[in-house]
Order: C-alpha cells, then sequence, then structure tokens
C-alpha cells in the first residue's frame, strides 16, 4: 500500500471516531447496513473471499441462501465498525446491560486456581464488547495486536482499546509479547487472544469444517507454559445486543499436548461458527490452497 493510500486510510478511520458517535443511533446504523448492502453488490476481493470461506463452513448452502448469508455478513461486519467507532462514546452501563454472557464460572474457576486465565477467541461477533465485560467483571486484561502500517494508524487503534480497559502489546515478532504473557499469567492475570488466523508460520495444523487449517499455536502454548485455564470464547450479535459464551477449560499441562488442545479450540470455534456463520467476520484467506498452499500434516 503506497503512503498515500495508508493516509487517507488513517483519515478515514479519524473521522470515523469523530463523527460517527455525532450521529443519531438509527441513521447511523442504517447507513452503516447500506454500506455494506453495496459492498456486497460491488463483490470486491473482500466479499469473494468471505463468500468463498462462508460456503465452507455452510456446504449445504445453494447459491440463493450463500448469496442472502454473504449479505447478512456483511452487514455483521459493518455493524462492528459502527460500533467500534460509537464505542468511545457509548455508556458503559448501557453496553453491560446488552451483553448476554454464559460461562463465566470459567473464568472465576480458573482465576481461583491461581495459574491466570487464556481466553481463545475467533473474529466473531464484537469482541470489543467481549472486553469491556472482561474488563468490568475482572479489572482489565493484556492482549497482543497486529502492528498496523502507518505507525500513526496502528497509535488510534491502541488508544481506542487502552481507552475501553485493554492493556495492548503490539505483535513486534521478537519475544517480548511473549514474555509480558508470561508475566501477567504469573500474575494470576487474563489473557485475551484472537485465535482463529495464523499470521506466523508456526501455526498448528488442524481440522477446521472438515479441512486442514492453521491456528495460532500461542494460547494453548501459554496454557501449557504457565498452567492457566485454557478457554475458547464465542461471540455473536443479538438483535439489541451481543451475546458472549465462555467454553470449559481445555486441559493443556506439557507442551507435547498443544496441537490436539489446539484442535479442541478449533472444534470450539467451529461449532459457534456454524451456529452463527453470519457474524463471522473473516475477508481473508483462511484455509490454504489445496494447489498451491503448505503442505499441512494431520493435528494429533
Amino acid at each position: 500500500m503506497s503512503r498515500w493510500s495508508q493516509k487517507l486510510g488513517e483519515l478515514g478511520y479519524a473521522a470515523g471516531w469523530r463523527l460517527v458517535r455525532r450521529l443519531p443511533p438509527r441513521f447511523g446504523s442504517a447507513s452503516f447496513a447500506l454500506g455494506a448492502d453495496m459492498a456486497t453488490r460491488r463483490g470486491g476481493g473482500g466479499v469473494r473471499q468471505l463468500r468463498a470461506n462462508l460456503a465452507r463452513v455452510v456446504p449445504q448452502a445453494g447459491e440463493t441462501e450463500l448469496d442472502e448469508l454473504v449479505r447478512r455478513a456483511m452487514r455483521s461486519y459493518a455493524r462492528y465498525w459502527y460500533e467500534t467507532f460509537r464505542m468511545p462514546g457509548m455508556d458503559r452501563e448501557q453496553v453491560l446491560r446488552r451483553v448476554d454472557l454464559t460461562g463465566a464460572e470459567n473464568i472465576d474457576a480458573g482465576l481461583a486456581e491461581g495459574n491466570g486465565v487464556v481466553l481463545a477467541l475467533p473474529h466473531s461477533g464484537n469482541w470489543d464488547v467481549a472486553g469491556v465485560w472482561l474488563c468490568d467483571r475482572h479489572g482489565g486484561f493484556t492482549t497482543v495486536v497486529e502492528r498496523l502500517e502507518p505507525e500513526s494508524l496502528f497509535r488510534r487503534f491502541a488508544d481506542y482499546r487502552e481507552s475501553l480497559g485493554f492493556e495492548i502489546v503490539p505483535h513486534t515478532g521478537d519475544s517480548s509479547a511473549m514474555r509480558l504473557l508470561l508475566k501477567r499469567l504469573r500474575e494470576n492475570k487474563v489473557v485475551c487472544l484472537v485465535g482463529d488466523r495464523d499470521l506466523t508460520a508456526s501455526g498448528i495444523a488442524v481440522r477446521f469444517f472438515g479441512e486442514q487449517a492453521r491456528l495460532p499455536a500461542g494460547p494453548a502454548r501459554l496454557a501449557a507454559t504457565t498452567g492457566a485455564a485454557l478457554l475458547p470464547v464465542g461471540s455473536w450479535y443479538s438483535e439489541d445486543g451481543w451475546q458472549i459464551r465462555v467454553h470449559p477449560r481445555i486441559r493443556v499441562t506439557a507442551r507435547a499436548e498443544v496441537p490436539a488442545a489446539t484442535q479442541a479450540l478449533a472444534d470450539a470455534f467451529a461449532g459457534d461458527i456454524a451456529a452463527h456463520p453470519a457474524d463471522w467476520h473473516m475477508l481473508q484467506p483462511f484455509w490454504p490452497d489445496e494447489a498451491d498452499g503448505p503442505d499441512l500434516e494431520e493435528a494429533s
């Protein structure tokens, strides 16, 4: 991406945070939905990739059904961005009243053991709202985020999430982020990681919707190293709020168990995504191409 394109993108995000919160909610929501419908009709690269991904999630869907699913998925994705731009100005108590969360006892039980908790969740629903709930219930958490270009855009997103109470650790490619996460877990804190997209070459091979894919090894490795409770989390939208499910603990006590624990994460993610496919915001390639992708081994 050119420097000029990066600057335009940054200005667009800045305008979103400054202007969207000032719009009447019904008008703002309808405007983002209309934008999503227009993007769906244009059928750009992201929309085509989303359709290909959803076709694997719902393989029995016919063309008409898949068209409607993509339309709803793009509206869900637009809703995420609308809420992102509005969140700094939203009443926190009103947000929390609209959260329907089950499985909170699994977090409590993990913290009671004293080794911290690792929450792993996919790009589904509004994970920032899940973070707001977590900050209200447990006083905060630590998460690693991808470093965006330009740096000023990354800083805007970091500032936004820090304003919600998150401790943000940039992914720098070295071991500094991992060291801080280990420190937080040894302090019996909560670490939250998005776990459905591998951004490295060291992901774990899993079966996902019947096909081979790779998931990040980080969540299971952290749990194996520290004894922390590893908990999958599902997130999706209700009509006027957010639903979050904290799954029971996946036991992982040694590095040799990391592949099996990562497969268990994949299975939990797949169950929630299958039940709420329109809220999985995966507009990037996910499954490796069978002809050109890496040679994946079966997960053990």
